[in-house]
């Protein structure tokens, strides 16, 4: 792989690398150092990817194991303000703006308390748009494994959304 080559396949991946890092981290210095640390990897592994079939699924494993790395060596504790950047609709009203904001808010918060391999699984599908394959190599697991906690996942924020819903009203 030449730096084009590099530049075409592997840069394009940065955006979606920082977000994965700076959920796990909750650090944006932190996640731009480790971009740029799995940038280097890429890199110096270059010869390696002629075998990667998916080079953005590779880039992000190799991000997900960092940060894993970053965190058990720091004792950090993923923030719950790490926040997922999820879209709203600006030309609502401002009742509605403010309260797909909460609604957002609430998400956020019950997917910070779901058990991590869900909470992975659910941001690389539902936030950052990944298919079922990348995520089974993105998180070494097997196809059945993420459907079931992708599944599980959806369940407790559906029903947590239910339960704050029955009780608001």
């Amino acid at each position: 792989m030449n730096t084009q080559e590099f530049q075409i396949q592997v840069l394009p991946v940065k955006d979606k690398l920082f977000r994965l890092a700076f959920r796990m981290t909750g650090s944006a210095l932190e996640a731009e150092d480790l971009v740029q640390e799995v940038f280097l990897k890429v890199w110096n592994g270059r010869m390696e990817l002629e075998s990667v079939q998916n080079i953005e699924a590779w880039c992000m494993r190799i991000a997900k194991n960092l940060a894993i790395d970053r965190l058990r060596s720091k004792h950090w504790q993923t923030r719950t303000d790490a926040e997922p950047v999820l879209e709203i609709a600006h030309e609502a009203s401002p009742y509605t703006l403010a309260e797909q904001h909460d609604t957002l808010a609430h998400i956020r918060q019950i997917m910070n308390q779901l058990p991590e391999k869900h909470r992975q699984v659910m941001e690389l599908r539902d936030i950052e748009g990944l298919s079922y394959e990348e995520i089974c190599e993105v998180l070494g697991m097997t196809m059945p494994q993420v459907k079931t906690n992708l599944f599980r996942a959806r369940q407790a924020v559906r029903e947590a959304l239910l339960k704050l819903t029955a009780f608001k009203n």
